[in-house]
């Protein structure tokens, strides 16, 4: 039950490797009663799931300290609103959520450890770049290379140690800590590896100066330092891009709102708004807050959160979503959201935990970024072993050992999944795409079959007018005019039907007197000079109306689904006008998209068989299920699975509840701002059924771009290692370890901007 669980939002407060994501788990699932945990090293989130009540965030931010990683609590995924005895508690409470979304954006950098170590790494970088030269102008090897000599003088030696050192000690002592940080957590990360790398050549440089004779190895050491640092300056800013996906989010909602005040504007911040407050909404300004149209008309461009490229045309008692933008007029809203209740805190919300969720593939290739830490310390020791026992020198088999080392670092593998995880999300959802389990996406891509059910998604839900028929004298124009003069006065939803089609056509323009409702079968009334009856064949029958000339056309009408009402007067039948669930205009194009992706089509629906057959003919669609009662969907989709068929079922998420759930991939469609379906995978905003194609291509993007970081990330190791080794020695060609920095720091760099080139995508 799911209700046993629930999920603990921690942010984590250091710059931790992605290589190092796995053991951050697995500290946080070594807590009593924690089931998962899945942590997101490009956004610093950790997600657990523990035992309801049983374990709190607490007591895995001590365990997490204990290992020196330094968290605090975010909000929890799923709220519980609790009674509050105060009004200005309950206020505070409400608006707690928003205060935190802002902090996100507006903190000062000493909180951003991403920034944090990036601003670190240049620094170092700078310090390290400055002494480097003077190491290079000091360094015996150089000398010779380039044919120059210093004066002899014992001071020199002394002033290369010192340069060196500070390179060395002071501009690298960022990944001294972070080893030290690494062992506290008991694994090995890319900071164990290059303070093997640095140290080994330094001390080995020290002996080599002081104690026994063999040339030193201060200037590779100082610039493979900074080529290190130069190349993790560079990583860092990459990977924040993609972090800064999410922030793009939390920055749609305004610092500011306009709030209605004793008569008067006065600006406070967004997150003091209660619910009640009127806020003013200027042209060209963004709406602070979920509210409701009190006064004023504008059209708003939606597009930032449902994907909708149209502006939405807003009046009085329309629903307004904080973060969009108004476009015309002024208008004043009442708020009716605040807190993680508004539409725009629940998908940041649920993009988070998407992202800190992952993929299987994730999940394997943060373990191999573990063990291939361990394997380049391993190599790099059996490389230093072999050069020199086969007396290669010290200096030649420690230089290939560092470069083995320095290669080997798998930061590339653990950038490769996240990256694309983060900025594939964000896309998604600002194109009112919310994906809700990662794994569908992967899943997405090899569906077999497409189900969708026929109304509320293929079709629009509500009766519209889909013919009318001339029996008499009256046009087809008098005869809707004429109807929807009398059920203008009626609320049943097929008067409505008829209503809104005049009401289109711009007829709605004459009255009906003395109308008089007939129960069970219609409606009577006086239009011009004319009394006029509309209803059903047992109206007909009442009035003595003969409907049997025209039996043809009603049988024709009603085997496609659709239900007839008859228009007469005292002279005659005078026309006949059908009604039908209306077929989307979207759907024809959903339906001709997902079979241009080689996908089945099928139509689920409870309907019966004449009418789905109608519908299925008018979409193209071959495959239907019709007289499907509610509780027997799932069974459907579990028929096709048993045949060998993964299924993707599109759905409200209210009716198809159990459907959603059976399907390989479950994708609740127009579910507007209401991002919570629980039953499913993928939450489409708009009531748009060709976003579920749109999904198809994203899922495609997303595997293309995982396999490609996937397939740069191993391969380049494969490669790397053994050239770092030496296996081309014979051929002349050694590998030093300042290009393998560049080479490893290049490789990390690739990953995260081929991730972030889906932003260039066009699904």
């Amino acid at each position: 039950m799911k209700n046993q669980y629930e999920t603990i939002r921690l942010e984590v407060r250091d710059y931790i490797r992605p290589e190092c994501s796995c053991k951050v788990e697995d500290i946080a699932k070594s807590v009593e009663h924690v089931v998962d945990s899945n942590f997101d090293p490009v956004n610093n989130i950790l997600m657990v799931k523990a035992h309801k009540g049983m374990v709190n965030a607490r007591d895995i931010i001590d365990e997490l300290k204990r290992c020196m990683v330094r968290c605090e609590e975010g909000q929890t995924a799923r709220m519980e609103p609790e009674a509050k005895t105060e009004h200005m508690e309950h206020m505070e409470h409400e608006a707690r959520p928003y205060r935190e979304m802002r902090a996100a954006v507006e903190k000062p950098a000493v909180h951003d450890h991403h920034a944090m170590m990036e601003a670190q790494m240049k620094r170092n970088f700078i310090i390290a770049a400055i002494f480097t030269i003077p190491t290079l102008i000091l360094s015996p090897s150089i000398q010779e290379w380039f044919g120059y000599t210093l004066p002899p003088s014992p001071a020199w030696d002394i002033l290369l140690v010192l340069t060196a050192s500070i390179v060395i000690l002071y501009a690298g002592s960022v990944f001294y800590t972070g080893s030290v940080k690494a062992l506290r957590m008991r694994t090995l990360d890319m900071n164990v590896l290059v303070s093997i790398a640095l140290l080994s050549g330094y001390f080995y440089s020290l002996g080599a100066t002081f104690v026994f004779e063999a040339p030193d190895f201060y200037w590779e050491i100082s610039t493979l330092a900074t080529f290190i640092l130069f190349g993790h300056w560079m990583e860092m800013r990459a990977a924040r891009s993609a972090a800064g996906a999410l922030r793009e989010l939390v920055k749609l909602i305004p610092p500011t709102a306009n709030l209605i005040k004793n008569g008067g504007v006065v600006e406070v911040p967004t997150s003091d708004l209660k619910i009640g407050d009127i806020v003013l909404v200027r042209p060209g300004e963004k709406v602070p807050i979920d509210g409701v149209v009190t006064e004023g008309e504008t059209s708003i461009n939606e597009a930032m959160i449902t994907g909708e490229s149209k502006p939405v045309e807003k009046k009085k008692g329309s629903e307004v979503i904080g973060g969009t933008i108004n476009f015309e007029g002024a208008i004043r809203a009442q708020v009716t959201k605040t807190g993680e209740e508004t539409a725009i805190a629940q998908i940041i919300r649920l993009v988070e935990e998407t992202i800190a969720s992952k993929p299987k593939v994730q999940k394997l290739a943060d373990r191999a970024a573990s063990y291939l830490t361990l394997a380049a310390i391993f190599v790099g020791g059996g490389t230093f072993a072999f050069w020199f026992g086969i007396g290669a020198g010290s200096l030649f088999a420690l230089t290939l050992a560092i470069t083995v080392i320095v290669i080997t670092c798998p930061h590339a593998l653990g950038l490769a999944i996240p990256t694309v995880t983060s900025v594939s999300t964000t896309i998604a959802a600002h194109n009112g795409i919310l994906i809700k389990n990662f794994e569908a996406m992967e899943i997405a891509k090899k569906i077999d079959i497409v189900v969708f059910d026929k109304t509320g998604t293929l079709t629009k839900g509500e009766f519209g007018v889909t013919d009318i028929i001339r029996l008499g004298d009256w046009a087809e124009k008098e005869i809707l005019r004429t109807a929807a003069a009398i059920e203008v006065n009626s609320e049943h939803v097929i008067a409505k039907g008829i209503v809104k089609r005049a009401q289109q056509k711009d007829i709605l323009d004459i009255k009906a007197e003395k109308f008089t409702a007939i129960p069970g079968k219609g409606a009577k009334a006086t239009v011009g000079e004319n009394e006029v009856y509309i209803g059903n064949a047992n109206l007909m029958r009442d009035l003595k109306i003969n409907t049997e000339e025209h039996q043809d056309v009603v049988s024709k009408l009603s085997s496609q689904g659709k239900t007839v009402v008859y228009v007469a007067t005292d002279k005659g039948l005078q026309g006949l006008i059908a009604m039908a669930d209306l077929i989307r205009d979207e759907s024809r194009e959903a339906v001709k998209s997902l079979k241009e992706l080689d996908l089945e089509v099928a139509m689920l629906t409870g309907d019966n068989k004449q009418t789905a057959a109608y519908v299925a003919k008018e979409l193209g669609l071959t495959t239907f299920f019709a007289e499907v009662l509610p509780e027997q969907k799932a069974n459907t989709i579990k028929g096709l699975q048993d045949q060998g068929k993964r299924a993707a079922m599109v759905g409200d998420g209210i009716n198809d509840a159990p459907a959603l759930v059976q399907a390989n991939v479950g994708i609740a469609i127009g579910a507007g701002t209401d991002v919570a379906v629980e039953s499913a995978d993928v939450v489409l905003i708009k009531n748009d059924p060709r976003d579920v194609s749109r999904l198809i291509r994203l899922s495609n993007i997303i595997m293309r771009k995982m396999n490609q970081n996937l397939f740069w990330a191993t391969g380049y190791n494969v490669v790397a290692i053994p050239v770092a080794a030496g296996v081309l020695v014979p051929y002349g060609i050694v590998l030093r370890p300042e290009f393998a920095a560049l080479i490893m720091s290049a490789s990390s760099i690739s990953v995260v901007a081929n991730a972030l080139l889906m932003r260039r995508a066009r699904i």
